[in-house]
């Protein structure tokens, strides 16, 4: 066993170089960019997201950095209400095996440093990059059964860790001062799951984005922090939040292997546990012309896991509507669509949508079903039966979205908000990012006209 992953991975850090990222890993970098940009615009309707605004502004009077779709802010400031954006409609990203939003806590602090330093669009990827991989790796150390089994909540304690490589590679950090950041990042690793149906558990995300940006300003000043915060028997993530945790996971065949290849996006807004169901009743509406009003029943299966999570949930706030397995089931049948329209007022207060919800689609747990898998099972008026089983959802590295879909993606979050021309330009400069001089450009171009979210 590895007795100093975390002195191995500052290492591999400080020393990457853009030339060291595959051809495909620099294109897959560009797609998550891309999503994210697309989750933070939409990320604008987001119920709490003025409340976010509020506290960002508060946080410094400077206005170093972009909001996403929004005004310029301190660098603390924009990187805490980013994070909060990519996040509040549920639609940015997920690594399954550690049910881990990434891109919130990454790519958050890369802007604010890449804008304020006028870096390049590779300095901008490799940043990313860097801090895609930290966060994967720290998080598959977890051994994250053992991890979840205390009931920790994994943004908010291993994204930290991502935000700081991501900072490390844009200010420069040498391997010794990227150790340091590594332990400042650990030593503000919080979060729990005791706040699941309420806006902090998307705090959480946020939050982390502005520690990985303090932890990597801190050690760029020499601030000293331990030298081992994973794997420290008296204290180290891996010890005090799970059983130990596997070490070598974080730096197995680092630089040959990229376990940021595993992160997931996604097409619709929701919960990342019910995207195979969703993918499951898109597929039969769309192979059999599935109206609501000719069906009898629908039943979905899914894991004991993601029943407790999903499978009983109501839907009378937005943020519900959007976790809730009953609902999202019921108005993707009425609507033959998801995005956010669907999970407004209008929409989840309607009578006739709450009817069928509550009297014709039945959640249930499917013993043979694993992980966030789903089968839908549809039963119609005229005696039909009709099944899709989804080991995967659209969007996970199986089935992954092409970057057309991601760049419609981005067209759906940014109608009536952005021009289509200032859409098309963000398009084309992440699609040309090796070739940008100054992300300056980029993030002028996701700036809302009057600065509004």
């Amino acid at each position: 066993m590895s007795a100093i992953p975390t002195i191995e991975l500052a290492r591999f850090i400080a020393g990457l170089q853009y030339e060291d990222l595959p051809a495909a890993i620099r294109e897959r970098v560009k797609d998550i960019i891309l999503d994210t940009l697309a989750s933070a615009i939409a990320g604008r309707q987001g119920h709490e997201s003025p409340q976010v605004r509020a506290l960002a502004r508060a946080l410094g009077n400077s206005s170093d950095a972009t909001v996403i779709g929004g005004e310029r802010l301190s660098l603390a400031g924009a990187t805490l209400l980013n994070g909060y954006l990519i996040t509040a409609v549920t639609v940015c990203d997920v690594h399954r095996p550690t049910l881990c939003h990434v891109t919130p806590q990454v790519v958050p602090p890369a802007l604010a440093l890449a804008e304020r330093a006028g870096a390049s669009g590779k300095a901008l990827l490799l940043a990313v990059a860097a801090g895609l991989e930290t966060t994967v790796r720290v998080g598959l150390g977890t051994k994250y059964p053992a991890f979840r089994a205390r009931g920790w909540h994994s943004p908010g304690v291993i994204g930290p860790f991502g935000g700081a490589a991501a900072a490390g590679k844009l200010l420069g950090l040498d391997a010794e001062r990227q150790l340091m950041a590594f332990g400042l990042a650990g030593s503000q690793s919080a979060g729990t799951f005791a706040h699941w149906g309420t806006p902090t558990i998307k705090f959480h995300q946020s939050r982390g984005a502005l520690s990985g940006l303090m932890a990597g300003l801190l050690a760029e000043q020499g601030f000293l922090a331990s030298r081992e915060i994973l794997a420290h028997q008296d204290g180290g993530i891996f010890s005090a939040y799970s059983d130990g945790g596997a070490p070598d996971a974080v730096v197995a065949d680092l630089g040959r292997r990229w376990t940021l290849e595993q992160i997931s996006l996604r097409l619709w807004p929701g919960a990342s546990s019910t995207q195979s169901a969703t993918t499951a009743l898109f597929a039969l509406i769309k192979a059999h012309d599935i109206r609501p009003e000719n069906v009898a029943e629908v039943r979905i299966g899914l894991s004991k896991e993601v029943y407790d999570m999903h499978g009983t949930l109501g839907w009378d706030d937005k943020f519900k509507a959007l976790l809730s397995a009953t609902y999202v089931t019921a108005i993707v049948l009425h609507d033959r669509r998801c995005w956010l329209d669907q999970f407004e007022p209008a929409r989840f207060q309607d009578p006739a949508v709450g009817a069928f919800a509550r009297e014709r689609v039945k959640i249930r747990i499917d013993p043979s079903i694993e992980g966030t898998a789903a089968v839908v099972e549809i039963k119609t008026n005229d005696g039909a039966t009709y099944v899709d089983r989804r080991v995967l959802a659209k969007g996970e590295p199986g089935d992954p979205l092409t970057r057309a879909e991601i760049q419609d993606k981005l067209r759906t979050a940014a109608a009536g908000f952005l021009a289509a021309d200032a859409v098309e330009r963000i398009i084309a400069l992440v699609d040309g990012l090796e070739r940008l001089e100054d992300v300056r450009e980029l993030l002028a171009a996701v700036r809302a006209p009057g600065g509004a979210i």
